[in-house]
């Protein structure tokens, strides 16, 4: 069996692949707010990173100080191998779930 892992952290798993290299929390933050339409808090995305980070799902770099960001790095995060296989098994458990679901009505 895979990780297990929350219906938030699978969200937060998702959009560090589909932003590649612009994974950093504000941009996550940014993206997942466009996307399901609702303000997402900066807490309800740091604390599943960093157990998506101890789990070994994402790794993270620091990039260096820029003048944009006040001589600040950022984080960025990025999906590993084991957090491809973890997207592929919950994808897959997913689609069973739902391959007859045919409405409530």
């Amino acid at each position: 069996m895979k990780e297990e892992i929350s219906r938030r952290e699978e969200q937060i798993l998702i959009t560090i692949w589909e932003l590649k290299d612009d994974a950093y929390l504000v941009s996550i933050k940014k993206y997942l707010s466009e996307v399901m339409g609702k303000n997402w808090t900066v807490g309800a995305i740091h604390k599943p990173l960093l157990r998506l980070e101890k789990m070994g799902l994402i790794n993270s770099v620091l990039t260096g100080a820029t003048a944009i960001r006040g001589g600040r790095s950022k984080k960025v995060y990025a999906v590993t191998e084991k957090g491809v296989d973890v997207l592929h098994y919950h994808k897959k458990l997913n689609d069973t779930l739902w391959a007859n679901f045919g409405g409530l009505f």
